[in-house]
Formats: C-alpha cells, sequence, structure tokens
C-alpha cells in the first residue's frame, strides 16, 4: 500500500513512504489510508494522529502515471475514493497534524488542508501546482485554500503553480510552526501527546463549531457554540475536569 500506520502512546501515525515517488498518491495507498483513519476514528485508544511522509517529500499529490481506467459497473471511479478520503480526512473528529517533511503539492497540499494543524520542516515548500499539468484540483485545493490563506494568495498558488517556503507559508497563516528538520517528528509526537491529555470529548465538540463555523452568520455559530456547551454540562469530562482544578491534581478524562 506504501502508507504505513504506528501507534507511539494515543497518537497514530501514518506515513507516506513512497519516496522514490515523492510519495505520489494511487488508489491503494488513499483506499489504505480511508479504512486506517475510520478505524482509529472509531477506537477511543486513539486520540491523535499525525501525519507525515518519508524522503524529501510530504506528498507530492496525484500519481498521475496511473492509469485512469473506467471501472467496471458498480464500482467506485478514482474521483470517489478522492473525496471519500478527504471527506473522511476532514470531518475525523480528532485531532490531525500534518508533519510537514517535505514538498507537499497539489493533492498533497490538499491533505496539508484538511489537517486541524500544522507543522513543517524548514525545508519544506507547499504549493498547489496542479496548474503547471492542466489538472483540476479535485480535494479541495480550489475550495478551501482561500479559506486558510488570503484570497489573492490562494489566487496566486492556484494559477501560477509556484511553491512557497515552510516560513513563507507561516507569514500566510497555512503553517503553524516551522521546525528544524530532524525534529519534526519529535515536535510532531510531543504536540501529539499534549493533545491526547485533553478531554477527546470537548476536542472534539471544539473542532466540529470550528469546522462550521465559517459557514454560519456569527449569531448562528454563538449559538451551535452554546447548544454543545449545553450537551458538554451533561457529560463525565467537565465534571472531571472541575474535580481535577479543585483538588489540584491533573485530570483524567474519558471522552463521555
Amino acid at each position: 500500500m506504501s502508507v504505513s500506520q504506528a501507534l507511539v502512546g494515543s497518537v497514530g501515525w501514518l506515513t507516506l513512504n513512497r519516496p522514490d515517488k515523492l510519495n505520489s498518491l494511487t488508489r491503494a495507498m488513499v483506499e489504505g489510508m480511508t479504512i486506517q483513519l475510520k478505524a482509529w476514528r472509531d477506537d477511543a485508544a486513539i486520540r491523535v494522529v499525525v501525519v507525515t511522509g518519508t524522503g524529501r517529500a510530504f506528498c507530492a499529490g496525484a500519481d498521475l502515471k496511473q492509469g485512469a481506467a473506467a471501472p467496471l459497473p458498480g464500482e467506485k471511479d478514482s474521483l470517489d475514493i478522492i473525496v471519500e478520503f478527504f471527506d473522511t480526512l476532514r470531518s475525523f473528529p480528532k485531532p490531525v497534524i500534518a508533519a510537514v517533511n517535505g514538498l507537499a503539492l497539489a493533492g498533497g497540499l490538499e491533505v496539508v488542508l484538511a489537517c486541524d494543524i500544522v507543522l513543517a520542516a524548514e525545508s519544506a515548500r507547499l504549493g498547489d501546482a496542479h496548474s503547471n499539468f492542466g489538472v483540476f484540483p479535485g480535494g479541495g485545493g480550489a475550495a478551501i485554500l482561500p479559506r486558510k490563506v488570503p484570497d489573492n494568495m490562494a489566487r496566486y498558488l492556484l494559477f501560477t503553480g509556484d511553491s512557497l517556503s515552510a516560513a513563507e507559508m507561516k507569514g500566510y497563516g497555512l503553517v503553524n510552526e516551522v521546525i528544524a528538520d530532524a525534529e519534526l517528528c519529535d515536535r510532531a509526537q510531543a504536540l501529539g501527546d499534549k493533545l491526547a491529555g485533553k478531554s477527546p470529548l470537548v476536542l472534539a465538540r471544539m473542532k466540529r463549531v470550528v469546522s462550521q463555523a465559517t459557514d454560519k452568520t456569527t449569531a448562528d455559530a454563538l449559538r451551535h457554540e452554546v447548544l454543545e456547551l449545553r450537551d458538554h454540562k451533561r457529560s463525565y469530562d467537565i465534571q472531571e475536569g472541575l474535580r481535577a482544578f479543585a483538588e489540584k491534581r491533573e485530570p483524567q478524562f474519558k471522552g463521555y
């Protein structure tokens, strides 16, 4: 499949492992990641997911050399597979960290856009690149990029196909932290461990409100927040958090 999975504590790692092809995505890789994400979504032991790559690329996008053979009647075509993967990644209820180790282009940038927090190595470069080969994005490149960076920068990246450094992308708000190459995985694990110690229930509810807020009016977004709080006040985790605060100890959250 060319994607490896590993569990370190409560952090699940998805590592694209096709370095000789710049971790370009095959159908098997996309299907495998979708299956793994769905399994981790329903596994209470997994509280955070990190996506990264091996070699000099995070992901250079889809493998354009892979044949686009028509599916048999009733089978999913390549676009169905791609849409399912990105829908699964974007709607994943737990925090997802992109640890961008190198080039993140086209579909690779779209993977980054679907993650919650972006850590990037100093040597990483990020760009859309679809226009370089007359390919139209299908994983959110044109739809999501303008929600992550200023509109004129999104247009520049989409139209030119150019890539920018991790430091430049941090300036535009896409990258959260720029990290020395050799320290990227350690930093991603440390951040994953920190998030894993939070209430998984409160993080899932925060993520749900944040993900939907930009599609609502301010009043509707605030109402959504209050409704989530109303439900959360009935949870074990909020009571455990308040008890831990009063008792001056670390809370032991259970996710319900």
